[in-house]
């Protein structure tokens, strides 16, 4: 029996739009077969949350460790093509499990396969964006992968986690949920200390929190804790609060949603970057870098100031204008920005007034190098 004490402690979370990421270690079992009974029991969970109202995108791992099932390998090889043939393999048994699964509870799904380049580019970043809003009027639980089978190391999101991330900046999602084989964050990894204190709520994203996330994961699955302290950060900084839970624990995502205190709830910061300004700090890759004296720093960082070429020392790399670059400052990099010039412009007009870009360039597009609007801070 509950206390009612317990029972009364609740976390309360305002959304209607979820994103749950399930990892491989929670969909196989440890051989790399999937655990039929796992798969039922989320897809049920899954189906009873979005009876209830909600909107839910899935995020799942697992191809690779479905196609080793399926083939009967044992270990994970180590070349892509091999890993990208596993994949192909495991993405059809896959999807073909979760129609069985959710058509049983009357649910329509669409696999989704992203891969990085869908979000570095702007373009295909809003195409994503449509998609998925397209499918949730139509009542369809989208199923969102990488798409490993074509995916190269340049182009990989690396692992799931981070494509949850960025699915639910993506989605502008209320929740993001990461189910995975532990209970959450921990002081110190509970298998070298199975005394170590458990950390229910994490407020902010320290030095110290990333300490504690040790190494990757099982030979099925390529995220260790480090990915899921990454997922977080890009969460957070969205303004998105993320849930780091055990997957195997009973009816996880129900309790979640019912408030109950499950797993790591980490916090955001309290204000929602918007989908723009979301982009441009975490899915796109950075073109080039600028440097900029403390005077820029600060009125970058404390006043919400555009960066204007009198602030630049230096600038490195080879971008045109409209390229996403690093702006850095005395302690590495501090934000991200779109640019309205390109590298060898920017070297001309750097430490010079804005008055002064005309007459050194010969035309002036803009005051600012790169405008606020199209500015995050990281």
């Amino acid at each position: 029996m509950h206390h009612m004490k317990d029972v009364e402690e609740k976390r309360s979370l305002s959304m209607k739009r979820m994103v749950i990421k399930v990892g491989t270690s929670t969909l196989t079992h440890a051989n790399g077969r999937i655990n039929y009974y796992r798969m039922d029991h989320i897809a049920r969970q899954i189906a009873d949350i979005k009876n209830m109202g909600y909107e839910v995108t899935l995020v799942s791992s697992g191809a690779i460790g479905s196609g080793m099932g399926k083939m009967g390998l044992r270990k994970k090889p180590s070349g892509i093509p091999q890993r990208q043939a596993l994949a192909a393999v495991g993405q059809g048994v896959m999807m073909h499990m979760y129609e069985k699964f959710f058509g049983e509870y009357s649910q329509i799904v669409a696999q989704v396969l992203l891969t990085r380049d869908d979000i570095n580019s702007r373009e295909r970043y809003l195409n994503a964006r449509h998609t998925l809003t397209a499918l949730h009027r139509y009542d369809v639980i989208p199923i969102v992968n990488e798409n490993d089978t074509i995916s190269f190391d340049e182009i990989r999101f690396g692992d799931n986690d981070n494509l949850a991330a960025l699915t639910a900046v993506l989605v502008d999602a209320d929740l993001l949920v990461l189910l995975s084989d532990i209970d959450g964050l921990y002081q110190e990894n509970p298998q070298d200390n199975p005394e170590a204190p458990f950390i229910e709520t994490v407020t902010s994203i320290t030095e110290k929190i990333e300490s504690m996330a040790g190494k990757p994961g099982s030979n099925l699955g390529s995220g260790g804790m480090i990915t899921k302290i990454e997922a977080a950060k890009i969460a957070t900084n969205n303004g998105i609060p993320m849930i780091l839970a055990n997957g195997s624990q009973q009816e996880v995502l129900l309790d979640i949603v019912e408030g109950k205190k499950v797993g790591t709830l980490f916090l955001p910061k309290e204000h929602r970057m918007g989908v723009k300004k979301g982009w441009i700090g975490f899915a796109s890759k950075t073109e080039g870098e600028i440097t900029v004296d403390e005077g820029a720093e600060n009125a970058l960082r404390n006043r919400g100031k555009s960066l204007l070429p009198s602030g630049i020392t230096s600038v490195k790399g080879t971008f045109e204008k409209g390229s996403v670059i690093s702006i850095l400052g005395k302690k590495g990099e501090i934000a991200r920005g779109i640019s309205n010039y390109g590298f060898n412009e920017i070297d001309k007009i750097k430490g010079c007034q804005s008055k002064d870009i005309e007459k050194i360039l010969g035309y002036c597009y803009y005051m600012e190098v790169i405008h606020r609007d199209h500015l995050t801070l990281l």
